[in-house]
């Protein structure tokens, strides 16, 4: 938690964001693992919530009412029997005190505060958890249905605005949660080699996330399926002359880390796997020259597309006019995601909200047509203080390949004799998170995974 001052602040600035109406902003509640009492553990607040009111107790929904300059908690204290299971826990008062709010009240008058506006005057965030959207349904009667279009496209734009833009103490939490994650992909680094599970790494890599941090800030990727996007770790053996994986993140303070590493099996690339591997360090690195406030981070991704295209293009796997094969989307058959997503409270970063709102703008709509870049979930002109991830790719799909092959998609551009041979390669991902800085930009966290091809073989 920040300082009183942070979340006065921030709910202040809000106010004059959205203007006029009220602001309710829904916590989050316990959720059941398989039967009632065995909920989820530990309970995850949400991140706007978090944003402006700061506390993680489960039960609580915050109120801002533009018009009268008044801001409420709503909650229930905790009775004896839950201090016998759970222990002590501050009264709902205490805890608004402790974000600058003096008005509290039981949930079961939030209705009665509500009741008598009219719909148009109350901004909600749009919900993602079914007993949010029960509780919705139950205060303002809209069937969960219609939620998601009822929301406050006002009160979205604005949290947007706010929470895209770090603030110094937030950089410096990211910057914490990244030191984890220095830790977390150096223990896998050291115990990849032949024989070992892909599950026991994984979980050795998740146990640091829960010694160290709150936790993983998204389900850890371990596989030798790289080409799999997000690859769970299997019970499967790593096995000599195969690429293992790795993208994990950790939740420290609030704020998320999320890296991705990719190591030889056997402790040395072959000559093929180094290859490709060197085109994607190269793109990773391209993107600390080009990436700076004003530029479109749609811009940042083509270019990285066509500095692939032109290293494929090297080895054969690629042909033609360069321009004209990313403009194609030729590049897609290796890289069928974005360079990165804004990253911050969330590993992508509000994504709740709505991806167009938070990755894009007017001029930077994306192509939702076309492969791969109907993926992208960052085009937008970056900002100073902004953090997004950098984290390109190569992947060879089988299923993909196949399907183009047959289609002839984009035969003037690829060469599908050669990509045959490559089916079992699997794929290669490095990723960093990135702080857009006055003039450029620099990675965060003040210790570097290795991923340079002389550090990790």
């Amino acid at each position: 938690m920040f300082s009183k001052e942070t979340y006065i602040r921030r709910r202040n600035e809000l106010k004059k964001l959205v203007n006029s109406g009220i602001i309710i902003l829904f916590g989050n509640n316990e959720a059941p693992y398989n039967y009632p009492a065995n909920c989820y553990a530990p309970m995850r607040q949400d991140s706007s919530f978090l944003y402006y009111f700061g506390q993680h107790r489960d039960g609580l929904v915050g109120v801002i009412d533009i018009d009268n300059d008044e801001e409420w908690l709503f909650g229930d204290d905790i009775d004896v029997e839950d201090i016998v299971w759970m222990g002590f826990t501050p009264t709902v008062s205490d805890l608004a005190a402790e974000v600058g709010i003096t008005k509290t009240a039981p949930m079961k008058s939030l209705s009665s505060l509500l009741s008598p506006l009219s719909s148009e005057t109350i901004h909600f965030l749009p919900p993602y958890r079914f007993d949010t959207k029960i509780q919705i349904m139950d205060l303002l009667g809209i069937h969960p249905s219609k939620q998601k279009e009822s929301a406050s496209l006002t009160l979205i734009q604005a949290v947007v605005k706010m929470r895209s833009t770090k603030e110094p103490q937030e950089i410096e939490a990211i910057e914490r949660a990244c030191e984890v994650g220095y830790q977390m992909h150096t223990t896998a680094q050291r115990l990849i080699r032949p024989g070992v599970t892909e599950r026991f790494i994984g979980g050795q890599v998740d146990g640091i996330a829960r010694s160290l941090a709150q936790g993983t800030s998204f389900a850890t990727i371990f596989t030798q399926h790289g080409e799999i996007m997000h690859g769970c770790p299997s019970d499967a053996k790593l096995e000599e002359g195969r690429l293992a994986l790795c993208d994990a993140g950790c939740e420290l303070d609030d704020y998320c880390s999320d890296h991705t590493r990719t190591m030889p099996v056997s402790g040395k690339f072959t000559q093929r796997q180094e290859e490709i591997y060197r085109i994607v360090e190269e793109c990773h690195d391209y993107v600390l020259d080009v990436a700076k406030p004003g530029v479109r981070y749609m811009d940042v991704h083509f270019a990285v597309c066509r500095l692939m295209t032109e290293r494929l293009k090297e080895l054969g796997l690629m042909k033609g006019d360069t321009d004209e094969a990313v403009k194609a989307g030729a590049h897609a058959m290796f890289l069928p995601h974005g360079l990165g997503h804004m990253m911050g409270m969330d590993v992508h970063d509000m994504e709740g909200l709505g991806q167009i709102y938070v990755g894009f703008d007017e001029e930077t709509r994306p192509n939702l047509e076309q492969f791969g870049t109907n993926c992208l979930r960052m085009g937008r002109k970056l900002q100073e203080g902004f953090v997004v991830t950098d984290e390109p790719g190569i992947y060879f799909i089988p299923a993909l390949i196949d399907e183009w092959r047959a289609k002839g998609h984009c035969k003037e551009f690829l060469n599908y004799e050669k990509l045959e041979t490559y089916k079992d390669f699997g794929g290669i991902r490095i990723e960093d998170d990135l702080l857009i800085t006055k003039d450029g930009c620099r990675f965060l966290g003040e210790s570097r995974i290795p991923y340079h091809t002389n550090d990790i073989q």
